[in-house]
């Protein structure tokens, strides 16, 4: 049976590889150590070595020639600091009013200090959600129950969609969450595809903040439901009131 690991017994460069595994593989793909180092940015070599580690340690299957793959236990982990990532971004965007990219940098940083107790209260005052603020499910189970969603770049002209989730690909990118959140285009908003063409590599909403433009690559990284989607798959933060 494969025993259970606690985030804050993770070393801080070993939590970014199962994260960057977790995010590769949320689309059913398994890496390889070069993909995986480029990912991290670091060597094949280095990539190569952390993964030995992790294999050892029961968080990554052995080398196969089918890719890197986390075990069950790895998988757990990695939803237990993504989970907590999550609730971080939730805190430093809802309540302290940071944008997507700068909440991200800080939570990054503070994962790995967050004791069980401080976790739960978070999840509380939050109102326990599901999601990332980017609309990424939690954890595995999560993933399960809500739906996949469509990439935003399959769309013709003419079609209206309600923005799903920004997946974990697209957060690598600070430059695409800032124009993302600046245009509104977050979980929840709802769109209208204007124009979309192959030869140009763009595509044009009438978003909530008027016209958008994305190239077909970063749209390819947002999933959307066609439609007006049920409200209830966004998570919206608790109000407070004031003493």
């Amino acid at each position: 049976m494969q025993r259970r690991h606690d985030p804050a017994d993770i070393s801080t460069a070993a939590q970014e590889y199962l994260l960057a595994l977790r995010a590769m593989g949320s689309d059913g793909r398994a890496a390889t150590s070069a993909q995986l180092g480029r990912h991290v940015g670091v060597s094949t070599q280095a990539a190569s070595e952390m993964c030995r580690r992790l294999a050892s340690d029961g968080l990554l299957e052995p080398a196969t020639g089918r890719g890197l793959v986390l075990t069950t236990a790895g998988r757990a982990a990695a939803d237990a600091i993504f989970r907590r990532h999550a609730l971080l971004e939730w805190l430093l965007t809802s309540v302290i009013g940071l944008s997507w990219a700068e909440s991200d940098a800080e939570a990054a940083r503070l994962q790995g200090a967050l004791s069980p107790r401080v976790e739960a209260r978070l999840d509380d005052l939050l109102g326990h959600p599901e999601t990332c603020p980017h609309g990424n499910p939690i954890d595995l189970e999560t993933a399960r129950r809500r739906p996949a969603g469509v990439p935003l770049s399959d769309l013709e002209s003419g079609t209206r969609a309600t923005i799903l989730r920004i997946t974990e690909e697209a957060e690598e990118d600070p430059g695409l969450l800032s124009y993302l959140e600046a245009r509104a285009l977050t979980p929840g908003a709802h769109v209208t595809v204007l124009a979309r063409s192959e030869s140009l590599d763009s595509l044009t909403l009438d978003g909530p903040r008027g016209r958008a433009t994305l190239g077909l690559r970063p749209a390819s990284l947002i999933r959307v439901l066609p439609g007006e989607a049920d409200p209830a798959l966004f998570h919206r933060v608790p109000e407070r009131g004031g003493a």
